[in-house]
């Protein structure tokens, strides 16, 4: 089906090529005015085919949720659906924030670099330096470079090593949490003031840390469905406790909080340009067992094929969420959702996510090849 809406866009905007081309008289050499015709058409054809495949989604899985898409500061897409609350049954709307799980690990990812602009910290450093717990043998040999990509080899059951650090990828939440405390013992300051500072650096109005979130239009956390549902109790503060951890899971955000994040983050407003790179660099690599195989930096995910996208899931107990960066087009895609069925398991309650994220990358791959293509 996907393949043949994106045979379908390009018959159609070769047509306008030719019709380009076939006008002197009306756009002569003017490159500007013509590339202009072709930006509109296109952008306005993404719309069209946006519309039709993310709406199939909604209606299809009967997704309770947000998802936005933003290129190059112009809304693509955005539809909201279902409730805030399922109670009081308060709908979904824009400002609604959410708990976006490991989503949050980038933000802790950028305040460490942040720290390494600043001289106060290097990510070659031993984790030892900042945390007298890490100087035992079994663990001296750990660099903050190795929690940053889940190399370190720290389990989260119990108290030893899954791995020999630095050998192979282990996920590991504990590993994030270890690095909040790095960046409140380097900066001085608690992991909430930096993250607040950093939210302001973003523009990001409505994002907060769940233990000290006192905002209103929380989405909540449920699981089931919409008619048999179940409230996660003590939302959003048990993401502070310790077996999940603010640094690794606990960030809240609203869709359009997360498209300033990722304008701000990716044009180079918030690290050098020497560590944006290091920060997107591929250092290590994940088989995700929602998304498939992927590449890994610090604290975000890398598309092992076209098109070129940085990416995180997020997954705390009822809050699905996934952020994703196409940088060829500057394009933001958020799918932000407060209700998961868990007895489908992951794989179920993430068909969403999964889909939204098949239909913007074959429409990005079709923007890409015939924008080239248009514009020789």
């Amino acid at each position: 089906m996907l393949s043949k809406i994106y045979s379908n866009y390009f018959l159609f905007l070769f047509f306008i090529l030719i019709s380009c081309k076939s006008e002197p008289a009306k756009i002569a050499d003017d490159s500007v005015t013509r590339n202009a015709i072709i930006d509109s058409t296109i952008t306005a054809l993404q719309k069209k085919l946006l519309a039709q495949q993310i709406d199939s989604v909604f209606s299809k899985t009967k997704f309770n949720g947000s998802i936005s898409i933003v290129q190059n500061g112009e809304k693509l897409y955005e539809r909201e659906n279902g409730l805030e609350d399922f109670k009081t049954k308060a709908k979904l709307d824009s400002n609604s924030v959410f708990a976006i799980g490991s989503v949050s690990k980038q933000f802790t990812a950028v305040m460490i670099l942040m720290l390494e602009d600043q001289g106060k910290l290097n990510t070659n450093n031993k984790v030892s330096k900042f945390l007298p717990e890490f100087q035992n043998k079994q663990f001296e040999s750990i660099a903050v470079h190795q929690l940053l990509n889940h190399t370190s080899g720290i389990s989260d059951l119990g108290n030893g090593l899954h791995s020999k650090p630095g050998k192979v990828f282990n996920y590991s939440n504990k590993g994030y949490r270890f690095l909040g405390e790095i960046i409140e013992k380097a900066s001085g300051k608690s992991y909430e003031e930096n993250a607040k500072e950093l939210f302001g650096k973003a523009g990001m109005l409505h994002s907060s840390t769940a233990n000290v979130f006192n905002g209103n239009h929380f989405a909540g956390a449920y699981l089931g469905n919409s008619s048999r549902f179940e409230r996660i109790e003590n939302m959003p503060k048990r993401l502070a406790n310790k077996e999940i951890s603010v640094a690794a899971g606990g960030v809240l955000s609203t869709v359009n909080d997360l498209h300033r994040w990722n304008a701000s983050l990716y044009s180079g407003k918030i690290l050098k340009p020497e560590t944006l790179k290091k920060f997107l660099q591929k250092s290590s690599e994940n088989h995700h067992a929602i998304l498939g195989k992927v590449g890994y930096g610090y604290g975000i995910m890398i598309n092992e094929r076209k098109p070129p996208s940085y990416f995180h899931s997020g997954y705390v107990k009822g809050s699905p969420s996934l952020n994703i960066y196409y940088p060829e087009t500057k394009t933001s895609v958020v799918i932000l959702s407060n209700i998961a069925d868990e007895s489908k398991g992951k794989n179920g309650f993430f068909v969403p996510h999964k889909e939204v994220k098949k239909v913007t990358e074959i429409i990005e791959n079709a923007v890409t090849d015939l924008r080239k293509e248009m514009i020789k």
